[in-house]
């Protein structure tokens, strides 16, 4: 391969990583606990009273702290009273929903 088609394939590995969205970094128990310790994330029972106003009554299925593209966040998975699941993200600083949508 010359050296043309060597810096066209970068190119194009280059273009296609910076497009491609962050990956998400699970982090395990001990981190977050470390991480509340330390003050950079709040309690998660804070974080849940968010979804509690969002969604009254709804129960918790899942939860999981993860670091995307820099951001603690919690994916969050809930079944609301009218029997719908779903997924919200949580800015794990402040609580703030990024996101919310029906689970399928």
């Amino acid at each position: 391969m010359n050296l043309r088609s060597t810096l066209a394939l970068a190119l194009i590995l280059t273009c296609g990583l910076a497009a491609a969205p962050g990956l998400a970094r699970d982090l395990d128990q001990d981190e977050a606990l470390r991480l509340r310790r330390e003050g950079v994330i709040m309690p998660f029972e804070q974080l849940m009273q968010h979804v509690g106003q969002a969604y009254p009554g709804s129960t918790l299925l899942e939860a999981e702290l993860e670091e995307e593209d820099g951001i603690l966040v919690y994916e969050v998975e809930i079944l609301t009273l009218q029997g719908v699941v779903r997924e919200l993200e949580l800015d794990a600083r402040n609580g703030n929903i990024l996101k919310d949508e029906e689970d399928d």
